[in-house]
């Protein structure tokens, strides 16, 4: 059985990783910690945990933690970077939730988020964790940067199309929406109920951090910097992404189906769906998957992609399994089939 740390344990990410975790048959969770819980036992805090893990949150110790094979951080940007150094000397391999590795550039990554990195030396070497990408690398890596829920979804809607050059790169247009849970779990007026439920609302339209990071994977795939127009939007539901891609076709729509499905044929979290389908949060809740379907109109050079995901899963500690499963060398699904709850 692998030895599981996380730092970070008390947000909506970090239960859902506990979830995915406790029912692993491979891994055994030896540490949670929470400066602000410290004491508090995890299922008092996730009642839907009792039964399933005695754990009490603790105070981050990286000794206690480098022991471990595997450190899941599930905490707010800046705080990874601080610890990771330590922790990769000792040892231990880390899959980071947040945004500190995600980035290739420091100086990109500190307009961004606010601050100077503190270890710009690993981003090089860290592995961006969208598996269906990087699968190889990942497998042998000491850091994983787990991707945004955001790029997930747009990143895997739009790679088909890059790949094979059947695009305008310049003019790529993602509109995303997102249900509440992705501003975390922080009491913030937006999101309280009477605030965000039967509202609908885009924000970060003038430039939101996931664009770098998507503009910097889409331009890996493309050989070239793309032109992206990015605005995400929150919807009035709990968990789910869905992200509407728009593109210049400079090929034959009709292809497009068939290149869709051979790319993935192989991929157990992405599912192209049959051609005129309409993907739908509700069919990926709870689930690691990924759902596609293509789309054009008549006298339109636009093809549209519609990907939908559970941001809290596929978007998130899903996908920080999936890259778990890859770099202890275990099977990539395991402990990650689960169905979708319907109705949801």
């Amino acid at each position: 059985m692998a030895k599981i740390g996380i730092v970070g344990g008390t947000g909506y990410t970090g239960v859902e990783l506990m979830r995915l975790l406790v029912l692993h048959p491979d891994v055994e969770v030896q540490m949670i910690t929470s400066r602000g819980e410290a004491g508090t036992a995890v299922a008092e805090m996730f009642p839907n945990l009792r039964g399933h893990t005695d754990l009490v949150f603790t105070e981050p110790d990286v000794k206690q933690l480098a022991a471990c094979d595997m450190v899941f951080f599930a905490t707010p940007n800046g705080v990874a970077m601080q610890m990771v150094p330590e922790l990769l000397e000792q040892g231990a391999r880390v899959v980071d939730l947040a945004a500190d590795f995600r980035l290739r550039d420091a100086v990109v990554w500190q307009e961004w988020y606010g601050k100077p990195h503190a270890c710009p030396e690993l981003l090089e070497e860290a592995v961006y964790g969208l598996p269906e990408l990087h699968r190889d690398k990942i497998r042998s890596a000491r850091l994983v940067a787990n991707p945004g829920c955001y790029p997930t979804a747009v990143q895997l809607g739009f790679f088909p199309l890059l790949r094979n050059q059947l695009v305008d790169t310049g003019r790529l247009i993602a509109d995303a929406k997102s249900g509440v849970s992705g501003a975390g779990r922080g009491a913030q007026v937006g999101t309280l109920l009477c605030e965000a439920s039967e509202s609908f609302k885009a924000y970060g339209a003038s430039g939101h951090r996931h664009l770098p990071e998507i503009r910097q994977g889409l331009g890996q795939v493309a050989g070239t910097e793309v032109g992206l127009t990015f605005v995400p939007h929150l919807v009035p539901m709990i968990r789910g992404i869905e992200a509407t891609l728009y593109a210049s076709l400079q090929g034959e729509f009709s292809e497009l189906q068939a290149i869709y499905e051979k790319i993935y044929a192989d991929e157990p979290f992405v599912d192209v769906l049959p051609a005129g389908s309409l993907p739908e949060t509700r069919t990926v809740r709870g689930t690691n998957l990924c759902r596609l379907a293509l789309h054009s109109q008549p006298g339109s050079d636009q093809v549209i992609v519609v990907s939908v995901i559970d941001n809290l899963v596929k978007g998130a500690a899903g996908q920080a399994v999936q890259n778990m499963n890859l770099m202890l060398g275990l099977e990539e699904q395991r402990g990650l089939n689960q169905l979708a709850l319907l109705p949801a």
